[in-house]
């Protein structure tokens, strides 16, 4: 099966960036997107080191890593006032996009829903074409990940 375009994200605030990112922007580099949730144990233990660590090691390429804040529980302790203050502890540097509630009030926010994501933290690898190529829930392993990352980085022209 071929792979098929990632959804656009949809958010409603932007930190650590200058104007809101859109995969139509980022066409031409590999983007990883870390969806997390600042009260999500594994997000903070592992996701969002690792998603720092692959902003460091591959800066100079054409790579670039995005969070997510996806809140689909806990909705009231999870504003933006509290996300800034939370990026700035943990001293996260990249991009972070607030996914935006459904509008109908569903828990289950608009980009999580477009990706069918069953929770956080979910790692989404995304080629230069704007290519959905994995998506992941859970840890996922720093070597493999690596070895993907580059991997992707080899196709882009």
């Amino acid at each position: 099966m071929a792979p098929t375009l990632a959804p656009e994200w949809q958010t409603t605030d932007w930190i650590n960036t200058p104007e809101p990112l859109t995969l139509e922007r980022l066409r031409g580099r590999v983007v990883m997107l870390h969806a997390f949730q600042m009260l999500c144990p594994g997000c903070v233990a592992k996701a969002i080191p690792q998603a720092q660590r692959v902003a460091a090691v591959f800066a100079d390429a054409p790579l670039t890593v995005v969070g997510l804040h996806t809140v689909f529980e806990h909705h009231d302790a999870m504003t933006v006032t509290s996300l800034r203050a939370f990026l700035h502890e943990y001293r996260v540097g990249f991009p972070v996009g607030v996914d935006a509630p459904d509008p109908e009030g569903g828990p289950i926010p608009l980009t999580m829903q477009a990706y069918a994501m069953q929770g956080t933290p979910t790692l989404v690898l995304i080629d230069a074409e704007g290519r959905l190529r994995r998506q992941a829930f859970g840890a996922v392993d720093d070597l493999a990940l690596g070895a993907e990352l580059q991997g992707l980085l080899l196709e882009v022209r």
